[in-house]
């Protein structure tokens, strides 16, 4: 008897399971280094951080809160940000998403953007003060607005570019 469809309760593959999630962010960290674009400041949002936010919010269950450690670890090897910028405050986004997470029970759309948002604009102003410590803190801090504007502005497209991936991940094969 020859199938041709997935059988009824049959899981979905392994690896895809457990490669989607860290691969897109791992691919969108590494990302912006492929694209010719030349700046005076930063403009690009953060796209590894984006996907790592929304993994988080949409599966908060999937990853450890540890998981920032890794991750930060890659963002950073391919930033030029201070190594342990993105270690620490992803995994304190982490905790505070797995925390609020514990709080809000019936989080809805505009919970998880408000969340990402206020996360964004924590998480960039930081490694923007780590990354220059001796400027000016109002200098620096305007410099990263845009880049904290475009990627809020952002969240509700990587939400669903997110979903589209758990949709794959847990595709049954």
């Amino acid at each position: 008897m020859n199938q041709k469809g997935p059988r009824l309760g049959e899981p979905a593959s392994l690896w895809r399971m457990r490669i989607v999630p860290v691969a897109t962010v791992m691919v969108a960290s590494a990302l912006p280094l492929m694209l010719p674009l030349i700046a005076n400041s930063p403009v690009l949002p953060p796209l590894g951080l984006l996907f790592f936010l929304c993994w988080q919010l949409l599966r908060t269950e999937m990853w450890p809160v540890w998981v920032g450690l890794p991750l930060g670890l890659w963002d950073d090897l391919f930033s030029g940000a201070p190594i342990g910028t993105a270690v620490g405050l992803w995994t304190l986004a982490s905790i505070a998403i797995h925390y609020s997470s514990q709080r809000i029970y019936w989080r809805g759309f505009f919970h998880d953007w408000a969340i990402a948002a206020l996360l964004i604009a924590i998480i960039q102003s930081l490694a923007a003060l780590i990354a220059h410590p001796h400027a000016a803190p109002g200098h620096v801090l305007g410099l990263v607005v845009p880049q904290i504007v475009i990627s809020a502005l952002l969240v509700p497209l990587f939400l669903r570019l997110t979903g589209k991936f758990d949709n794959f991940r847990l595709k049954r094969r």
